[in-house]
């Protein structure tokens, strides 16, 4: 009788454990930060970069497995001033929490290193590699490496 007991206890321990698991949920829509994004620059604004006026430059989407990212830089007098991020995955909590901190992470690097080439976020390693993708973009658009 106490084995069946035992049995019958840890199989419903087992199961709630397993079932209050949560997880990212694939497929679920971005929201758009405050602000939305940055008007793509025009073909005059790319080619004055090296000037001292700040211009924004959007990186296109990228597809990520938990959603998409998109990344606009400020460039002024030919370096990074700014990194924002309009889009990203934030469709559940855990979403929210882990962008939270990688995120100004992630923005901190670009500034330091004034390129794309940035260290992953230790676990955000999808949005980090949208992130560094969609960062490419701006830069090429902005005639930045």
């Amino acid at each position: 009788m106490r084995r069946i007991t035992l049995w019958m206890l840890s199989t419903v321990a087992a199961l709630v454990l397993m079932f209050s698991y949560r997880t990212s949920l694939h497929g679920t829509a971005p929201v758009r930060a405050s602000g939305a994004s940055a008007p793509a620059p025009s073909a005059s604004a790319a080619a004055g970069t090296q000037g001292s006026a700040a211009k924004t430059y959007q990186g296109s989407v990228a597809q990520t497995q938990w959603g998409p990212v998109q990344v606009t830089v400020t460039v002024s007098g030919g370096r990074i001033t700014d990194v924002g991020v309009p889009t990203y995955p934030n469709g559940n909590h855990r979403d929210e929490e882990i962008n939270a901190q990688a995120l100004p992470r992630l923005k901190e690097e670009v500034l330091d290193a004034q390129s794309a080439d940035i260290d992953t976020v230790s676990g955000a390693t999808v949005t980090s590699d949208g992130y560094r993708q969609s960062l490419q973009a701006a830069l090429d658009a902005a005639h930045l490496s």
